[in-house]
């Protein structure tokens, strides 16, 4: 059954598709017209690919403290961080976003990730005053990303006091709501998401739409967060990826004492280095490959594709790769095998460096 909010997306252009699971725009009509926007301008995009956990009870500060990679202690209200979810082994169950307000702390991920955060964090729960449950009004609805996503979103809000530091965020009334306006980006631009309850996705979306923002669909938003370089939880990297890995350095905090996880953290850092790199790779062919095609040098295999996407600023086919480290400077010449099928393809530095 469509939504009322697919039924508004589809009223603006929409081309709806499958995306993990979920149902959302692939596109509306123009995909670099829509890159262009979110590079240039301003665009909006329906943020269902996302969904907040509330944690409460008087424990949750110190039960995440002790969970999380980065500082939680160190938030006051309206203030937030980047942080994720290892293992005991060091690896990533899920990188998140963390929001504190006054009586919860939320946490924000891929949707698709939710249910393994979720029950990866009550697995250690046991005599703490902390309860975990699906943020219903704070449901992540639409997204803004571009150099005018703030103004767009004041002006949507009606309001000129949005928050300015990175996942700063904070509450205001939108139609008789209210809704939780966010400072985050998917591509580590200039961003802001918008939360609430659902029913208030389809007013917001037409909002930011009449504030100047042009629709945006999941194939520009993949582009551009290929491009930059930003991998996605479930994709890119998971429980069999190290958190130094994947170059999301600013997700750890080396200072702020234990949590899961830390020990093998500090010890790859005390050694130096990891022995692969989430890396790009640019291909020489115009065929997208399938992820997890091998990359191969020297006749043995290097690594793989996790995602894939045709570079609107490269005019090229680029991918991320997890690549062993002897293979994954910039510059490197590996082949991707994928099916039989080879293509040459260019290691390349993170983020993609588009023309001058």
């Amino acid at each position: 059954m469509t939504s009322e909010f697919e039924r508004a997306l589809l009223a603006r252009g929409a081309v709806l598709a499958g995306f993990q699971n979920l149902t959302l725009p692939a596109h509306f009509g123009d995909v670099g017209g829509e890159w262009r926007a979110a590079r240039e301008g301003g665009a909006v995009f329906c943020a269902a690919f996302r969904g907040v956990l509330a944690a409460t009870g008087e424990d949750r500060a110190v039960f995440l403290q002790g969970m999380l990679s980065n500082d939680v202690a160190a938030l006051a209200p309206g203030q937030g961080t980047y942080a994720a979810l290892l293992d005991q082994q060091g690896k990533v169950v899920s990188d998140l976003r963390v929001y504190v307000e006054g009586e919860r702390i939320l946490l924000d991920a891929v949707r698709w990730r939710c249910p393994v955060l979720q029950a990866a964090l009550e697995r250690f729960i046991v005599a703490d005053d902390v309860e975990l449950a699906v943020g219903e009004d704070e449901t992540p609805l639409v997204g803004l990303e571009g150099p005018l996503a703030r103004a767009i979103a004041g002006e949507a809000l009606g309001t000129n006091d949005l928050p300015q530091a990175p996942y700063g965020h904070t509450r205001i009334g939108f139609q008789g709501v209210s809704v939780l306006a966010v400072t985050a980006s998917e591509v580590d631009g200039h961003g802001m998401l918008l939360c609430g309850p659902p029913r208030s996705a389809p007013a917001l979306f037409d909002a930011c739409v009449e504030a100047g923002a042009r629709p945006l669909g999941m194939e520009a938003l993949n582009a551009l967060r290929v491009e930059a370089g930003v991998p996605w939880a479930g994709i890119d990297m998971d429980e069999t990826v190290l958190m130094l890995e994947t170059g999301r350095d600013a997700a750890i905090s080396f200072t702020k004492g234990c949590y899961l996880g830390q020990e093998v953290v500090e010890r790859i850092a005390a050694r130096g280095h990891v022995n692969r790199h989430l890396v790009g790779a640019v291909l020489e062919g115009t065929t997208l490959p399938t992820i997890g095609a091998r990359l191969v040098a020297d006749g043995r295999e290097v690594g793989y594709v996790t995602s894939a996407a045709r570079s609107e600023a490269l005019g090229r086919v680029i991918a991320l790769a997890m690549v062993h480290r002897k293979h994954s400077a910039p510059g490197e010449r590996v082949v991707i095998d994928d099916g039989g099928a080879a293509t040459d393809a260019t290691v390349s530095a993170l983020p993609f460096a588009g023309p001058a």
